[in-house]
């Protein structure tokens, strides 16, 4: 069997890993060995923090829409039926953006809501 010389690859393959870790701490940044660690844990926390994110945001549009909703004098889940009922379709996202930048707009919407509960 012939013998392979690795040296271009090799070198390629750490190259492209300390370019990753670029702006580690300490060895984190410069070593090989800690340097692959580093960012093989990275990368594993950026997949499963895409996901948590998306998680996170939905709990906070829920929390301000909520707190928005008890204003106007319903709750989330009342309202989030009497918008159902009312054939009213916005998402969670677009209306925790009108009850903060627009509160009559949500105020109307949460008046729509209960009405369409009270019949």
């Amino acid at each position: 069997m012939s013998r392979v010389k690795r040296s271009l690859t090799a070198h390629k393959k750490r190259r492209k890993i300390l370019h990753a870790a670029k702006g580690f701490f300490l060895s984190r940044g410069k070593l090989i060995r800690t340097a692959t660690e580093a960012v093989n844990h990275a990368m594993l926390y950026a997949y499963r923090d895409r996901r948590t994110k998306k998680r996170e945001f939905r709990r906070l549009w829920i929390a301000r829409i909520n707190a928005a909703a008890r204003m106007n004098g319903i709750s989330y889940s009342r309202l989030v039926s009497g918008m159902h009922k009312a054939d009213i379709e916005l998402d969670r996202k677009i209306l925790s953006d009108l009850a903060v930048r627009d509160p009559r707009g949500f105020e109307r919407i949460a008046a729509l809501a209960k009405g369409e509960l009270q019949v």
